[in-house]
C-alpha cells in the first residue's frame, strides 16, 4: 500500500506565494507519474500540474507562468510552487502518484486548503 503525505498550503495574499509537498512512502517498485489536482467549492476537479519520472511537466493554462511543478525522486516527493496567487486559486489541492508495486497504483492524497484572499 503506498501512502501520500502532503504538506503546505494554507492562507495567502492575492500576489503572494505558496509551496505544497507530497511524499510518497510504502511497498512500491517505482513511481512513474506524479500530479496534483485541485477542486474549488461547485466546480469539477481538475489538473493542475503533472511530472513524469524523467522530468517532463505540463501545466493547466490558468496555472501557466505562475506554478511550477518539481520531484525529488530520491525523496519520492513532489512539490508545487506557486506565485503570483489569484483569488481563483482557492481550492482544495490534492496530489496523485502512480506507478508500479506488484501491479499498477494510483494513490491520492487527502487534500490541502488553499485559500487565496484578495
Amino acid at each position: 500500500q503506498v501512502q501520500l503525505v502532503e504538506s503546505g498550503g494554507g492562507l495567502a495574499q492575492a500576489g503572494g506565494s505558496l509551496r505544497l509537498s507530497c511524499a510518497a512512502s510504502g511497498r512500491f517498485f517505482a513511481i512513474t507519474t506524479m500530479e496534483w489536482y485541485r477542486q474549488a467549492p461547485g466546480t469539477q476537479r481538475e489538473l493542475v500540474a503533472g511530472i513524469t519520472r524523467l522530468g517532463v511537466s505540463n501545466y493547466a493554462d490558468s496555472v501557466k507562468g505562475r506554478f511550477t511543478i518539481t520531484r525529488d525522486n530520491a525523496k519520492n516527493a513532489v512539490y508545487l510552487q506557486m506565485n503570483s496567487l489569484k483569488a481563483d486559486d482557492t481550492a482544495v489541492y490534492s496530489c496523485r502518484v502512480r506507478g508500479m508495486t506488484s501491479g499498477a497504483f494510483d494513490s491520492w492524497g487527502r487534500g490541502l486548503q488553499v485559500t487565496v484572499s484578495s
